[in-house]
């Protein structure tokens, strides 16, 4: 069995955690492609998007459409109903389980200290949609504190990631934290919309009307199918040149979204640019805490602002932080990624996937099981150790 991550050890820490679009598979796709590269490897679509983005090629406006039509657009579009398969059902019950787990720990701490922080470059409604359903169920009491404030309109300020919900007794004499998670979403949230200087967060808004021209949908289903070929290279990537007028349109459109791009191009919008990097900011000062733990789940390390982050924050010897790989390939690259750091765990199954189910059931639970099979991931070695 993998090693599972100590409860007890780590409650009473910081706690951090970041999690990724692994978590959301089944619900929405990640940006992994099947078409090759120059060496016979799979393309990331922010690898292609940079490769194309650096030679200033035409398909570079068709790859975004693609990243619209099938990341942004079914985020924005989904809800949670009767007619959800059992995949879509198990994405949102793991989310539940998570925040369970999560809210287990809390508990246990001290009174005016039960909260910790969930990081996130998902900009889906998972969390959110999660916490709903916990909270209609009556058997939990916490807050999901988004960083949002207001009555009618609420807005978004990095200052209030810092407030706590405290209840006191009916003379004020004993006082507790009521359990919170600060939801930080450091890639966007569909929820987000630029008004005036300000981003007001609205969960109820209906969702924006399709950015795609109709007169585009059948070269860009093409488009589509091609990325996903595992037999493609970027030579078999085909498409009609874009009037400008459409491109144009397309993309003034598309830079209204309050979505980080998947290359070193970010937000166009400086609202959305600035809290970006407040948010940066705010996970660097959380892992530069004493006795700060970070968990990393479903991200790909592709980000390079908060890999860079990372690294700068492991000379914290206090940090400990705990990557949980995808598969055994995952494993070992990011093993070698991390080797010279001796506060870094590698985390992964001894066969098979560690999924969102898997993580939650044998990683990271309050139930851990009961054998005691030595893991496959022991943890990354110190510094001048080998493998």
């Amino acid at each position: 069995m993998p090693e599972a991550i100590t409860l007890s050890d780590i409650y009473d820490k910081n706690l951090n955690f970041l999690i990724g679009s692994g978590a959301s598979v089944g619900l929405f796709p990640t940006l992994a492609l099947r078409l090759k590269n120059s060496v016979g490897e799979a393309h990331t679509l922010e690898s292609l998007a940079t490769w194309l983005e650096e030679r200033n090629d035409p398909r570079f406006f068709w790859l975004f459409m693609h990243y619209y039509t099938t990341c942004i657009r079914p985020a924005q579009l989904y809800q949670p109903g009767p007619d959800d398969g059992p995949d879509r059902k198990a994405v949102l019950a793991n989310y539940e389980t998570f925040l369970g787990t999560v809210l287990h720990m809390l508990q246990r701490r001290k009174p005016l200290d039960k909260r910790c922080n969930v990081f996130t470059t998902n900009y889906d409604g998972c969390f959110a949609q999660a916490t709903d359903r916990i909270l209609g169920r009556a058997t939990e009491d916490f807050v999901l504190n988004d960083g949002a404030r207001g009555f009618r309109h609420r807005y978004l300020q990095a200052r209030n990631f810092n407030t706590y919900l405290c209840q006191t007794g009916v003379f004020e004499r004993t006082q507790t934290s009521v359990p919170q998670v600060n939801l930080i979403h450091l890639h966007g949230s569909i929820y987000w919309r630029k008004e005036n200087t300000g981003i007001l967060v609205d969960y109820l808004a209906s969702s924006a009307d399709d950015l795609i021209p109709a007169e585009c949908a059948a070269e860009l289903a093409a488009f589509s199918t091609t990325l996903m070929d595992e037999n493609a290279g970027v030579d078999d990537l085909i498409a009609p040149e874009l009037s400008p007028p459409v491109r144009d349109t397309f993309w003034a459109a598309y830079r209204k979204l309050p979505i980080v791009n998947p290359t070193k191009w970010k937000f166009h919008e400086t609202v959305f640019e600035e809290h970006y990097y407040q948010m940066l900011r705010l996970l660097s000062y959380e892992l530069e805490k004493p006795n700060a733990v970070l968990i990393t789940f479903g991200f790909s390390f592709a980000d390079e602002h908060i890999l860079n982050l990372l690294r700068r924050s492991l000379s914290n010897p206090s940090l400990q932080l705990f990557v949980c790989c995808y598969s055994s390939s995952e494993y070992t690259w990011l093993s070698a990624l991390f080797k010279v750091y001796s506060n870094v765990k590698c985390i992964a199954l001894e066969d098979g996937k560690l999924d969102f189910q898997a993580f939650n059931d044998q990683i990271f639970t309050t139930s851990p099981p009961a054998d005691n099979r030595p893991p496959l991931a022991e943890g990354v070695p110190a510094a001048g150790e080998g493998r």
